[in-house]
């Protein structure tokens, strides 16, 4: 691009810390200009940081920038990220993209009525050996089942233990649309879920049907003392048994490259892309759909 896109941050705490915020004022292509978060001295103390100011309100950075990043809530980005849509501003959103399926939809079509670009974060689906191992998968073909587990201790301790959202709604909302998008991307579309439970110790296991006749499996847990998380996601089928290799690129790294096709996308006119917000919504409308099949 000619010029540096001028993107605004909304949220500040630890994940737009450590890879929204750097990221974004590392690219080439983008510049770190405002931050908003609901407490002054933490959108302060990350704009400062990064040489950017800081907005009074949402309106007030929306007015100021050219695309919008979010680290927020889903109930907080959806209403907000929208209301960036209508006003042209182009969206890198946070999973899942909203809290529920109404305000999802609400969002996408916002994104779609004024063409701007989005993108999710995905994180791993930007790494670099994600895109390749399922492109040979995609390749290959002739696979019939899958499963996926992603196992951790994150609402015991750490950086995002404290995270209300994430505690009320548990793995289904927070690594659920990794999950999901993992085992949908090498497998085919998710088409229904079969079956959902969640157990007393807030283990999620989900049983999907993809289209084309696969299904697969994942089972899903932030409460679990387990160091390192266990994140693993195997396919068989008549061409044998693959598990998706993980080589290191790290969360920022990949979203270093998430930057790369949004930069892209922007200079291009391109309003499309495999993990806008329309992806965001499929993924909304898995969880929404598991979430009501355990409740049953």
């Amino acid at each position: 691009m000619d010029e540096q896109l001028r993107v605004g941050l909304i949220g500040a705490g630890p994940w737009a810390e450590r890879v929204h915020a750097p990221g974004i004022a590392d690219h080439p292509g983008t510049r770190l200009t405002t931050v908003w978060a609901r407490r002054e001295e933490a959108a302060s103390a990350l704009a400062d940081a990064y040489g950017a100011s800081t907005a009074a309100s949402p309106d007030e950075l929306l007015e100021q920038v050219d695309a919008v990043a979010f680290a927020v809530p889903p109930e907080v980005q959806a209403p907000l990220a929208t209301r960036a849509a209508e006003l042209g501003r182009h969206l890198v959103l946070e999973k899942p993209i909203a809290s529920t399926l109404a305000d999802a939809e609400r969002l996408a079509e916002a994104v779609d009525r004024n063409g701007v670009a989005s993108l999710v974060v995905l994180t791993r689906r930007y790494a670099p050996e994600v895109r390749e191992q399922l492109d040979q998968l995609a390749r290959t073909g002739g696979w019939v089942g899958g499963s996926l587990r992603w196992l951790s201790g994150a609402l015991l301790g750490g950086p995002f233990s404290h995270s209300p959202w994430r505690h009320e709604r548990g793995p289904l909302d927070d690594v659920g649309p990794h999950a999901f998008d993992l085992l949908d991307a090498a497998l085919g579309t998710i088409t229904d879920v079969v079956a959902a439970d969640r157990s007393e110790h807030g283990l999620w296991q989900v049983v999907f049907r993809h289209e084309g006749g696969a299904t697969s499996s994942a089972a899903l847990s932030m409460t679990l003392p387990l160091e390192p998380t266990v994140s693993e996601v195997a396919v068989y089928g008549e061409h044998g048994h693959r598990v998706l290799a993980d080589r290191g690129t790290s969360a920022a790294q990949c979203f270093t490259y998430l930057l790369d096709d949004f930069v892209a996308m922007v200079d291009s006119g391109t309003a499309h892309h495999p993990l806008d917000v329309r992806r965001g919504l499929h993924l909304q409308r898995i969880i929404d759909l598991a979430r009501r099949k355990a409740e049953h």
